[in-house]
């Protein structure tokens, strides 16, 4: 079964040539490929998830030389998260994309990410993720260009620039371990790596590099414009899913590479607060923001501030039940971000679409004219603010009490203010949504193309709520607790 580690990349490459032979087929191609990806993801989630860890070396060398892939739990999760969102997003970029020159770049592009989204959560050597961290800042930013205005290629051109000084910081780090240690496998650099001014120094290399593609405050000043101007399916994959693989690469180092001594907790309470800077200026800017997509593209700011508060507590809480909880919470909350992100972006690309824009202050008649996007929007946010049954209700109940138990009581008073922001700049969208003015321009919607982005959005909500004792088996930790 461990062969079947390479179908989620294989497949979506094998999309993107059948897109380019077969241009008159692409719609149609363009769902069958996605359709294949999504499978081979979640056979890989099922299998990881009943039969433990995967791993597979191609090319015919045993390690350190073979390519090296490697499913487990963690990764698992992440697979699963990035095969329905990319299946969904792909359904709706179908119709947002009919009868546009646009669609010709689009899908070879979007299978091209898709294929290095994956290849990032099953790589198993250093190396190979940032092969694949390089295909991924490069088919994103030209994704996210595909408008052809102005703003788009200078946001993305930015995007660009930014992404490969990351990338080329991590690999500095990459290059520091090849040379104290000689293999980059994750498994054989676990074993080998100890407390020392070369690792320190990778370490610093490499977590900078990826936070700088994970956005993180005040290194996010490239996210707002490359999101908000991005065409909406390109949006939602960016926000819901190419943040997070830096996100999940920080947090693969931090627990399974480097040694305790290294991401100690001055270290850790150096990304709360950062992640801390990053959930008030988001949701601050996101309160302010003119524009739908605006507003989105600063709450990702803001939610992924809430994944580096995981950081400290972890840190601060010694192994067993406790720190497990905290992990798969801070899991859940990035699996929970991911569906909700795509979900709000996807809603708000049918609005600003159908009614020719998306400012926020003439938004009226929305809810009368859109209600399925609507609805969207609000199922979205109420994940985004944290409250019942979705699963960042539950992330966020775990991370106060590790904060409350670990003494860190500083923790509580940012989730606190954070989760108010949340739901001001909810309430200030959906508030003009029901307003009762009517929008200059009278506008409708097929109700079929707001099914992607309403079923994202519940998976949001009542999936990843209710399926939280799963994420935590599938992690290999104790149900999620009461």
């Amino acid at each position: 079964m461990s062969n079947s580690l390479v179908l989620p990349i294989a497949l979506p490459l094998l999309g993107a040539l059948l897109v380019v032979a077969l241009p008159r087929k692409m719609p149609i191609l363009g769902a069958l490929a996605a359709l294949a990806t999504t499978g081979s993801g979640l056979w890989v989630t099922a299998q990881t998830w009943l039969q433990a860890d995967l791993g597979v070396v191609l090319g015919g060398w045993g390690l350190p030389l073979g390519i090296g892939l490697a499913a487990d739990g963690l990764s698992a999760a992440f697979l699963a998260m990035s095969s329905l969102v990319g299946l969904g997003t792909s359904i709706y970029a179908i119709g947002y994309f009919a009868g546009s020159e646009r669609c010709n770049h689009f899908w070879p592009l979007w299978f091209l990410l898709w294929a290095s989204l994956n290849g990032v959560f099953l790589a198993a050597d250093l190396f190979n993720l940032y092969v694949m961290l390089e295909l991924l800042g490069l088919s994103a930013a030209a994704l996210g260009a595909l408008t052809g205005s102005r703003a788009a290629v200078e946001a993305n051109l930015r995007y660009l620039l930014v992404g490969l000084l990351g990338s080329i910081t991590y690999l500095l780090g990459v290059a520091l371990l090849y040379a104290g240690y000689g293999t980059l496998d994750i498994g054989l650099l676990s074993e080998r790596i100890q407390p020392s001014p070369l690792a320190a120094g990778a370490l610093v290399l490499m977590v900078v590099g990826l936070a700088l593609k994970a956005a993180l405050f005040p290194m996010h000043f490239w996210l707002p414009p490359a999101h908000a101007n991005a065409p909406a399916p390109v949006s939602a994959v960016l926000s819901a899913l190419v943040v997070k693989t830096a996100f999940y690469l920080i947090l693969r180092l931090w627990l399974d590479l480097f040694p305790a001594e290294l991401s100690n907790a001055a270290a850790a309470f150096v990304l709360g607060v950062l992640g801390a800077g990053a959930v008030l200026w988001g949701s601050w800017r996101a309160l302010r923001a003119e524009r739908l997509k605006l507003l989105a593209a600063y709450s990702t700011v803001a939610q992924i501030g809430y994944l580096f508060l995981f950081f400290p507590l972890i840190q601060a809480t010694p192994a067993g039940i406790a720190r497990d909880d905290l992990i798969a919470a801070c899991v859940l909350m990035a699996l929970t971000h991911g569906f909700a992100k795509a979900g709000f972006f996807l809603a708000a690309g049918l609005v600003q679409q159908k009614a020719g824009h998306d400012r926020i202050d003439a938004l009226g008649g929305t809810a009368q004219s859109m209600p399925a996007t609507t609805f969207s929007i609000a199922l979205a946010g109420s994940a985004l603010i944290g409250l019942p049954p979705s699963g960042s209700f539950i992330a966020k109940w775990v991370m106060m009490r590790g904060a409350f138990e670990a003494g860190q009581w500083w923790w509580l008073i940012i989730i606190s203010t954070g989760t108010l922001l949340a739901a001001a700049y909810i309430f200030r969208v959906l508030s003009r949504a029901f307003g009762q003015e009517p929008t200059p321009q009278c506008f409708l919607t097929d109700a079929r193309a707001e099914i992607p982005a309403l079923l994202l959005a519940f998976a949001s909500v009542a999936l990843l709520g209710l399926a939280a004792g799963p994420v935590w088996s599938l992690l290999g930790f104790q149900g999620a607790p009461a």
